[in-house]
């Protein structure tokens, strides 16, 4: 049975057709990777799901549940974590305290101003760390850490609500090469280990070769192709949209439409 199962998502603006009737499903323990050049749909969808935008069409279900009309915070309570291509984190806050501040989101519990979040659930929140590579710098400010440690804490935030599916935005923007395997590298571990699933977006080509189970790749709205890395990479289809060779897929009026940007930026 999938964790995930999306079934004829649409979204338009206005009359642009930003995501058109996809449809995809997503196992515990993989890594699903949604590409697309510039345009392509992908950041609808991957807002669709977290609930930041509200479909208006197809369904969203997460283990039976339908996501589509559930605000964001109770989408994560229903075990849905995410990142973000920005990382999102307290500076003035240690690392600790960070993850312990999700932990108290997830308890339905308020930050009390006059009682610092150090008091809450300390362990579980270094445990978490430790999984991240992250327990011996508990006690730093968010504001002193390299970039490449910040997405690890963020990382250990997702993980405060047990999630039993990850959202991760363009995860390894900004990071040098080394650091963007070693943050993919771990966000494997940590699926193996938890048998939770991941749907990221990614604009660097060798990490989705690298570390994809499958991938799914969106032109103008529309699924053209899934499939293994190995099969995304000699499909005929993607290397004319994705990879910029050629025509893009046929309009309705059987005319090729004009070639996509080879870039994979936001879409």
């Amino acid at each position: 049975m999938s964790l995930l199962k999306v079934e004829g998502l649409g979204k338009s603006f206005g009359g642009v057709k930003a995501v058109d009737g996809i449809s995809f499903t997503l196992a515990k323990g993989e890594l699903l990777a949604l590409i697309g050049p510039n345009g392509a749909g992908k950041s609808t969808t991957f807002n669709m799901v977290n609930g930041q935008l509200k479909a208006d069409r197809g369904s969203i279900q997460l283990e039976g549940h339908e996501l589509i009309g559930r605000k964001p915070r109770d989408i994560w309570r229903l075990g849905v974590g995410r990142t973000f291509q920005i990382a999102e984190t307290f500076e003035s806050l240690t690392v600790v305290e960070n993850v312990q501040m999700a932990l108290l989101s997830n308890d339905h519990r308020l930050y009390n101003l006059w009682r610092r979040a150090a008091a809450h659930r300390r362990d579980e929140a270094i445990a978490l760390l430790g999984q991240v590579g992250m327990a011996e710098q508990a006690d730093r400010p968010c504001s002193e850490l390299a970039y490449g440690d910040v997405k690890r804490v963020e990382l250990a935030i997702a993980m405060a609500n047990n999630p039993r599916l990850l959202l991760m935005d363009e995860p390894t923007a900004g990071m040098a090469p080394n650091e963007r395997n070693a943050l993919m590298a771990l966000t494997k571990k940590l699926v193996t280990e938890r048998g939770m699933a991941v749907l990221f977006t990614e604009h660097s080509m060798d990490v989705v070769f690298a570390y994809a189970d499958r991938m799914i790749v969106l032109a103008r709205g529309r699924l053209i192709a899934e499939g293994k890395p190995l099969e995304i990479r000699d499909h005929p289809k993607v290397q004319e949209v994705y990879f910029g060779t050629g025509k893009t897929f046929e309009k309705h009026g059987g005319q090729p439409a004009a070639a996509a940007p080879t870039e994979a930026a936001h879409g």
